[in-house]
């Protein structure tokens, strides 16, 4: 029991040390090495957890969109406004981790033990997500209607978020409320 309590800590200190990183100075700051000195860790321990510095990065920027979802425990609650207001939040409450966010996904490569496929998930199961609210919604809505029009509404999104990660005196905001208001 001892050393899986040590483990638990282990990952959490490697967590928080990967938090802090990005917070402070980036992606491109937050290397291997400075992960294992801020968490006070070795490689090898590192390597235990984690397979790679990507892994420990997708990790806490999973946690940081966790922290804005509308329905955490996907009950089926939250609707399109819900949805989007909390990618609007994520931007607003965690900029470092949106940039973080979107240049992770723009530079994943198959090199990356699987981060463009983890990506990829996280973008399939937000358009069922985007998908299902909207027809619940509108019940009209088939479901392959429901799917592209979540695609739509999503591209739009993504592609506010590229630009305001390009210059973030762009107004995203206010453009993402545009684009749902005009899609949905």
């Amino acid at each position: 029991m001892a050393r899986y309590q040590v483990g638990i800590q282990t990952e959490a200190r490697i967590i928080e040390a990967t938090r802090s990183l990005l917070a402070e100075d980036g992606m491109e700051a937050t290397t291997l090495k400075a992960i294992c000195d801020r968490a006070e860790v070795r490689s090898g321990s590192f390597y235990n957890l984690f397979d790679s510095k990507e892994d420990a990065i997708i990790r806490v920027v999973r946690e940081s969109i966790e922290a804005v979802d509308p329905d955490p425990h996907h009950a089926g609650t939250d609707t399109v406004d819900d949805l989007v207001e909390a990618y609007i939040r994520f931007f607003d409450e965690e900029p470092k981790m949106a940039r973080v966010y979107v240049k992770a996904a723009l530079a994943g490569d198959s090199s990356a033990n699987g981060a463009r496929r983890r990506f990829l998930r996280h973008h399939q199961r937000r358009v069922e997500r985007f998908a299902d609210a909207m027809q619940r919604g509108n019940t009209s809505l088939t479901p392959e209607d429901g799917a592209v029009q979540a695609e739509l509404l999503l591209g739009a999104l993504d592609g506010l978020a590229f630009r305001w990660a390009l210059d973030q005196s762009f107004d995203f905001p206010k453009h993402a409320l545009l684009a749902a208001e005009r899609l949905v």
